[in-house]
């Protein structure tokens, strides 16, 4: 009787620790978006199997192992939000396919991905024809993002009133968090050019959390919260 009661009370306890969890750190976890948050997740969940239903494992060592590395994650994400280099080392990079309709065999054979991956992907986003790709990019949560080329876009009622032309085929990330992307340039667009819309903005890049270069040619910027505006 007492080993019923004892295994009831691991799991209810283990389980207000998984919500207690969730609840504190949101979606990051559940989403498993990058290598760090999918490793921890299934280290999370081995933990909690043992916590509620093996009772030949101390229960308080097991508590305290899981607070161990629930603190782990949260400094991990402290360290993520301050430092874009240590973000991209525990989420890793986005991985270019194709680009220019061409595909780059080095990119795919780097990240172990076969031709059979990448068009079974391409069939779930309903594209057949590899020719109608311009550019795919394999995120790190595994899917893939892809840019048709222009005669194979879906047209949209204001294409039909507005003759647009686009001068990027894809956006281009300038600013994230205060740091210039300086190897993003492409020409026309550079140092100079860039100097010259914050100026008229009165805008430094340190004011900056996020710049983007829409394929209008339209340069988006997002300034940090400030509690004053």
């Amino acid at each position: 009787m007492d080993e019923i009661l004892n295994a009831i009370l691991r799991t209810i306890v283990s389980f207000v620790f998984l919500m207690m969890l969730t609840i504190f750190f949101g979606k990051q976890i559940n989403s498993q978006n990058n290598y760090f948050n999918y490793a921890l997740s299934i280290t999370i969940g081995s933990y909690i199997a043992n916590m509620g239903f093996d009772t030949n494992l101390k229960f308080l060592p097991l508590v305290l192992s899981f607070t161990t590395l629930t603190l782990i994650y949260f400094f991990m994400r402290i360290l993520s939000f301050q430092f874009l280099w240590v973000r991209k080392w525990f989420s890793g990079l986005p991985a270019v396919f194709i680009e220019n309709g061409e595909i780059l065999e080095q990119n795919m054979k780097k990240s172990k991905y076969t031709l059979d991956n990448l068009n079974q992907q391409l069939r779930e986003l309903g594209i057949f024809n590899i020719e109608e790709v311009e550019k795919a990019i394999l995120e790190v949560s595994g899917k893939l993002s892809v840019l048709k080329k222009e005669p194979y876009l879906t047209i949209l009622k204001k294409d039909l009133s507005i003759n647009n032309i686009s001068i990027l085929k894809f956006p281009i990330e300038i600013i994230i968090e205060g740091n210039i992307l300086t190897d993003n340039f492409k020409f026309p667009y550079n140092q100079s050019w860039l100097d010259i819309e914050l100026r008229n903005r009165k805008l430094n890049a340190a004011e900056i959390f996020y710049a983007v270069l829409s394929t209008n040619g339209h340069l988006f910027i997002d300034r940090y919260e400030k509690i004053n505006d």
